[in-house]
């Protein structure tokens, strides 16, 4: 079997983190061809594979469609592997891949968010009503991904994403040896809602919050954390190459984002044997269970976020228990191996059975 990898994605994030551990974990009776718009992407999705072809195309213009076109047919790939951050994206890339006569495409999307774009709306579910299978990253932005783009029910197939376990479990220290370390993984934007996080620690006394991260909003961080009073309490150290080293650190992982589709940060904080405070949003709660392995709240609720991280400030016996628990569920259910195998039963299942319509779709389920 020869699968192309595909992503126009110009930087690193957790959909290509975990586009990149799919690659590298397939089997190696699969020939893997990683082909994109940025040679930094490229590369860093292929780099524990030494086998796989490289392929760096055009990103814009007349150009890129063209290039685009001429080396998906002279690859010859039986799977086009499309990984998207947004719907929206990737449209080169799949139109080229829909043209292959012979070749299934799965896309995978990241994030269930809809446009208010029309032209990218229907060019969007265009495409997405043409491929031969439509992968989303939990049930629940699957039926979103249905939802907002009138694809019909049950059209999208939910495939977590996963990471390695390499965590070393989080020790149990009795409350009062040291300051609480309360710890953030994600790009410092204001989707991940790190302002509330801010908001909510400046009603907390004895923690210390560290977000692991880069981005845009750092300054407005750095400001509403002075205008809080709450500074010398605060560490961004930037972007970190591998965050899942940092997680035995901390003793509370905070996820308190206003949007998400799986993020990989939970699974690397549950098996690391923290306990996880995060937002109901994307399908997070389908492996932070609350009550059980973490506690959940609403987005945007400071409120509800500080009486979260309190709860589990004061009461360290629930630390110890919710991350052992987190970390039994991780194992069982959101291993590197378990999402490799879906994968990989999923393309060969699309090869032994015949291509979908690529002209005349079928109507949409209700």
């Amino acid at each position: 079997m020869h699968v192309v990898a595909y992503t126009d994605s110009a930087g690193i994030g957790g959909a290509e983190i975990s586009l990149r551990h799919l690659i590298t974990n397939v089997s190696r009776d699969i020939d893997v061809t990683v082909v994109g718009t940025s040679h930094l992407v490229v590369e860093a999705i292929a780099a524990k594979r030494p086998q796989a072809k490289r392929v760096v195309l055009p990103a814009t213009g007349i150009w890129s469609v063209i290039a685009h076109l001429q080396t998906l047919h002279q690859l010859h790939p039986n799977i086009v592997h499309i990984n998207t951050c947004t719907p929206w994206e990737c449209a080169t890339g799949l139109f080229a891949a829909l043209t292959l006569p012979n070749t299934r495409v799965v896309r995978v999307d990241q994030l269930p968010l809809r446009t208010t774009d029309a032209l990218k709306l229907w060019r969007t579910r265009a495409l997405l009503l043409r491929v031969d299978a439509h992968v989303a990253v939990g049930e629940a932005s699957a039926r979103r991904m249905e939802d907002f783009y009138a694809l019909g029910r049950d059209c999208v197939i939910s495939i977590p994403n996963c990471v390695p376990d390499h965590a070393t479990p989080k020790p149990f220290l009795p409350v009062g040896e040291k300051s609480l370390v309360i710890g953030s993984v994600g790009r410092l934007d204001a989707m991940k809602g790190h302002d509330i996080l801010l908001r909510a620690i400046a009603q907390l006394e004895s923690v210390r919050v560290v977000i692991l991260g880069e981005g845009g909003q750092r300054s407005a961080l750095e400001k509403l954390a002075t205008e809080l009073g709450i500074s010398a309490r605060i560490d961004l150290p930037g972007w970190v190459e591998h965050p899942h080293l940092y997680l035995s650190k901390f003793d509370i992982f905070a996820m308190p984002s206003r949007s998400e589709g799986f993020p990989l940060a939970v699974i690397e904080a549950m098996l690391a044997g923290l306990p996880v405070v995060a937002t109901r949003v994307g399908s997070i709660s389908e492996a932070v269970t609350d009550g059980e392995t973490g506690l959940l709240v609403d987005k945007n609720d400071v409120d509800g976020l500080a009486t979260a991280l309190r709860r589990l400030r004061d009461h360290p016996e629930l630390r110890v228990r919710f991350g052992k628990q987190g970390r039994e569920v991780a194992q069982r259910n959101f291993t590197v191996e378990k999402m490799v195998k879906r994968y990989e039963d999923l393309w060969q299942e699309l090869i032994a059975k015949p291509k979908s319509p690529r002209f005349l779709v079928p109507q949409p389920k209700e």
